[in-house]
């Protein structure tokens, strides 16, 4: 049998190299399954052998616990910033004083990636710390934060003694697209750019929120390098790509300023093909021995400069406000432009995002407006152009109904959207008939998303309570469904009917209010009648329910049309009880974390089961955490049991403690 410490290196060293080639070189070698079993068997056998368990290994990547703050790291050098450049005049002009200590200069142009510059070092190969810059001195201690960015070595390709190197950490395009999506779907505030999206995903105290981030990351300097020597910037970006850590491809090579104008004219236009955003071009002097000779000032080097691009920004008159709702209630207005050309394409729609931005920026109807894209993607008003109004323009007030029913716009405290609370919204019924019928709500299998689409657009479907009038023969004709289908559709219809009253609440889809929220409610209020003459206080009362998620309930019980969904579920026959629970909780003042998949039983049922004891079942380990338990193939969350030394249960030890109300 070969030895477990010899097969751990062996996959480390073949994971590490496959996560070099996917999200480094972008050229994967094997297949997503292929690499998923590969990080399968590491996990298992360190499992297996936890002392052999070390920081740098592949499975470390994510995890930590939450920081309670930032602590300052001094930089072992200045940071310096770099002067700018706005024009190919100035650009002369440098060239022109690098030529008074260089006389024949080369350089290499780098891509401006609009991001957070970073420093790494490395002792002995391993990432020991990443600190962002600060003031230049001092930057704050974001180790735990940058380990979770796939393209970060946490182990270099060679055992240097000790090299400290600078980058820029980004958030690509579509990442801040997806980003600024869940904000608004969220009623949150959206960020305003990338660059602004990746410090505040590198500053968050809790490593796991980076994690889901999906922040990259490029190398082009080194501060500190012992036992090598290197002579040209070159040669700086490919032993920086030799040790596994990302480089730009964009770099190029230039022998007079003459190659600089060219490269910066050809990105002026390629960077809005690019997936991360730039503003500019870095110049800097090829040669890394005469650096020193041009020296640098307090605040910048000399032998470099940043070449800005002219800012894409257009003007137009905003003609209209078109009112949407998104799929999760959000009322939102979007600017109707004059047509513009901007960054490529014809913009004649622009976000607005919410009405709190309209207020603050002050925009009106009529204005001729600065629009650009931010983030090169999304078409934005920077600013109205205020100087140039005639008084003919119209002040732009938040919505008082849902423009798709007309139900009452609400606004929850602490968010800056306006919301439909009305569950059969037409413009929000599929989303609320897919969360209804979900696992962890209504758990109706077979209703899935794709069956809803036809329900809903063959008009079968129009408001929730719908479903339950659904027959076989109606559903039979559907696409890829058969008589088969339609009658266990029907029947696992029929069977979400008993369900007990927190699911049905958790089904409901009111903001704020989860699975865990609901069985508190329902463990207080044990019949839906009860729900529907709380007060603010009354809730406020109940343990774990905030001043935010009081206000979503009342907002959802106050709607009359979802009072009328209440009223024709309970005609349906649906169950709208919860039975009250046993006064024997054995499990009480006990945590509980689930990982992998169970055999006899869903996560959603293990947790339901662990509660009713008096079980509490949390997403995260901490030393507080009672017992881990583990199904197949199970995450990182049993690896930081071990690593803490809580209690492992499998599935059969469960299931005997739930039996048996033992522990």
């Amino acid at each position: 049998m070969a030895d477990p410490q010899s097969r751990i290196e062996e996959l480390r060293t073949e994971i590490r190299k496959h996560e070099y080639q996917y999200y480094v070189l972008d050229a994967p070698l094997i297949s997503d399954p292929e690499y998923d079993c590969l990080m399968r068997e590491l996990q298992r056998l360190e499992e297996q052998n936890p002392h052999l368990i070390v920081p740098e290994s592949p499975t470390q990547r994510v995890g930590g616990q939450a920081l309670d703050k930032f602590t300052p790291i001094r930089h072992s050098s200045t940071l310096l910033s770099l002067d700018n450049a706005f024009s190919y005049q100035a650009l002369l002009e440098f060239d022109r004083r690098v030529q008074k200590v260089v006389e024949t200069p080369h350089y290499v142009g780098e891509l401006k990636i609009d991001g957070v510059s970073i420093a790494l070092t490395y002792i002995d190969g391993l990432l020991v710390s990443a600190a962002t810059r600060g003031d230049g001195q001092v930057g704050e201690d974001v180790t735990a934060n940058v380990r979770t960015i796939k393209q970060v070595p946490l182990r270099l390709y060679r055992n240097l003694p000790r090299l400290e190197v600078r980058g820029e950490v980004y958030l690509p395009k579509k990442e801040f697209l997806r980003l600024n999506q869940e904000k608004e779907e969220n009623g949150e505030r959206v960020f305003a750019n990338p660059r602004n999206a990746a410090a505040g995903s590198l500053r968050q105290l809790n490593p796991s929120i980076t994690a889901g981030r999906n922040l990259a990351a490029f190398f082009y300097d080194i501060l500190y390098l012992e036992g090598e020597t290197l002579f040209e910037q070159r040669q700086v970006l490919s032993f920086l790509k030799e040790m596994g850590l990302p480089v730009s491809s964009e770099a190029r090579y230039c022998e007079s300023i003459e190659e600089v104008f060219a490269m910066t004219g050809a990105y002026e236009e390629k960077r809005y093909q690019l997936p991360y955003e730039i503003d500019g071009i870095v110049v800097k002097l090829n040669q890394l021995d005469l650096r020193a000779e041009l020296g640098a000032t307090a605040k910048s080097p000399r032998w470099a400069i940043a070449y800005k691009f002219p800012a894409e920004e257009k003007e137009s008159r905003l003609l209209d406000i078109e009112v949407n709702v998104g799929r999760t209630g959000i009322i939102a207005p979007t600017a109707i432009l004059e047509p513009v050309s901007l960054a490529g394409t014809t913009v004649s729609r622009a976000t607005l995002h919410n009405y709190d931005l309209v207020r603050e920026k002050d925009i009106r109807k009529g204005d001729l407006v600065l629009v650009h894209k931010a983030g090169d993607i999304i078409p934005e008003i920077i600013r109205p152009l205020s100087e140039k109004r005639t008084g003919a323009e119209i002040e732009i007030s938040p919505p008082e109904a849902c423009p798709a029913c007309s139900s009452r716009a609400v606004r929850l405290e602490g968010e800056v959207a306006y919301r439909c609370e009305n569950i059969n919204c037409p413009a929000r019924l599929k989303e609320s008939l897919i969360f209804f019928a979900s696992r962890t709500a209504m758990d109706i299998e077979g209703l899935g998303p794709s069956l809803i689409d036809q329900l809903v657009e063959k008009e079968l479907v129009d408001k929730l309570e719908d479903i339950y009038q659904l027959e076989e023969a109606g559903l039979a004709e559907l696409e890829r469904m058969g008589s088969k289908s339609a009658a266990n559709l029907v029947k696992a219809i029929e069977e979400s009917k008993k369900r007990p009253l927190h699911r049905l609440i958790t089904a409901l889809g009111i903001k704020h209010i989860g699975a865990k929220s609901a069985r508190l409610l329902t463990g207080k209020y044990h019949h839906l009648d009860d729900f529907l003459h709380l007060s603010e206080a009354e809730l406020l009362a109940i343990p774990e329910i905030g001043p935010k998620m009081a206000e979503s309930l009342l907002f959802f019980f106050a709607e009359p049309r979802n009072l009328a969904t209440l009223e024709a579920l309970r005609e349906a026959g649906l169950n709208l009880e919860e039975e009250k629970s046993s006064s024997f909780k054995p499990l009480l003042g006990l945590s509980f974390v689930l990982t992998g998949a169970l055999e006899t039983m869903t996560r959603e049922e293990a947790e339901e089961k662990i509660q009713a004891l008096g079980g509490k079942v949390s997403s995260s380990v901490s030393k507080k955490t009672s017992y881990v338990v583990v199904g197949s193939e199970p995450g990182s969350k049993y690896d930081k049991a071990i690593q803490l030394g809580i209690k492992i249960l499998g599935e059969e030890e469960l299931l005997q403690m739930l039996h048996e109300g033992t522990y």
